[in-house]
């Protein structure tokens, strides 16, 4: 059922918001050069309690902005840097055996995982298995050693950072690691103007002084905030029928989708798009969701979450260009028909 309507965050909630959004974008511009989108990003999937995973070839900034938002955020941070000799006992932590007064004692020694914003940086350098120790952690916000769980300190995010798979050294990620990840980002080339302004910032002496702006309480509150957002019975039937129509042979699949993917997205997107939509709301200054707030945040929902065919992989075609075309032909008015019919 849509929100009730004493739910919906206040304006001053909604302002709130904002202004701690910016603050800590502006933060995190003192020492990031562009990939506005990149930031906004990552910033939705931190105030609506997701995870990031970015991805691009080395060198492009990925791990600077990373930290760059650590350092905007009063929040502990662990960088772990993901190699083919990493074992998950060097993520999650392990069990050791400590000499007492008493005699022998088996005592747990906390991993790099116990923070509460982690870098997983170059996460496709390790093995699946080692990848696969970060799943509990993603999902449950607890880590289980020797039988014994221990719960993460909240809020929790990880952002991990990637190479394209095509390059040497790299593991997949499992579908099922990618399904945790709330969007993906694709972090792309620096533009000419951009590339001087790196240069003036990296070769002069320049020192980015980033404050801490943001800490964990304020956080969680906007993260409740987030949740607060209304949304129409019509609009989360789009968002549902978007997911749907990544299903091939689904009853919203399009022609593009039944010839080229081999699987779409699980519930965890409709939960995303969902959730995209209404930080996307409050930055436009809404206490509603509209239908271009899930069509805005479609692609790095949904890219990860849908696998090409054969055909797909051999016509050389994205996953990108699958879901646009979900969103260029995917009727927004059939909604209330669908509901009605129903």
């Amino acid at each position: 059922m849509s929100t009730h309507q004493d739910n919906l965050p206040t304006q001053e909630q909604a302002e709130a918001f904002k202004a701690d959004y910016e603050n800590v974008r502006r933060e995190i511009g003192k020492s990031v050069v562009g990939h506005d989108q990149i930031v906004d990003g990552v910033l939705t999937c931190l105030f609506a309690g997701g995870h990031a995973l970015l991805e691009g070839v080395p060198g492009l900034g990925k791990t600077l902005l990373i930290r760059s938002l650590s350092e905007a955020l009063q929040l502990n941070f662990s960088r772990i840097q993901f190699t083919p000799d990493l074992m998950p006992a060097d993520v999650t932590g392990t069990t050791i055996v400590v000499e007492t007064e008493q005699g022998r004692d088996f005592q747990f020694r906390a991993g790099p995982i116990f923070a509460q914003i982690v870098l997983a940086d170059e996460i496709n350098r390790a093995t699946p298995k080692t990848q696969s120790s970060l799943l509990e952690a993603m999902q449950e916000r607890s880590v289980t050693v020797g039988g014994t769980t221990h719960e993460l300190e909240r809020p929790f995010f990880v952002m991990a950072t990637q190479n394209p798979i095509e390059q040497e050294g790299t593991y997949p990620l499992p579908e099922a690691q990618l399904d945790r990840f709330f969007f993906k980002l694709e972090v792309g080339y620096s533009s000419r103007e951009q590339l001087a302004e790196i240069l003036d910032r990296t070769t002069t002496g320049y020192s980015a002084d980033i404050s801490s702006v943001l800490d964990g309480a304020r956080i969680i509150e906007h993260q409740r905030v987030v949740r607060q957002v209304d949304i129409t019975p019509a609009i989360r039937d789009y968002a549902v029928r978007m997911v749907l129509a990544t299903h091939p042979e689904g009853d919203f699949a399009t022609p593009t989708v039944n010839r080229f993917l081999r699987f779409g997205a699980s519930p965890r997107a409709a939960q995303t798009l969902v959730l995209g939509g209404k930080v996307r709301a409050l930055l436009d200054g809404r206490n509603h969701v509209s239908i271009q707030d899930i069509r805005e945040i479609a692609l790095p929902a949904l890219r990860h979450r849908c696998l090409l065919n054969f055909e797909g992989e051999a016509e050389g075609i994205s996953t990108d260009s699958v879901i646009e075309n979900i969103v260029e032909t995917l009727p927004a008015e059939a909604a209330m028909s669908d509901l009605s019919a129903g």
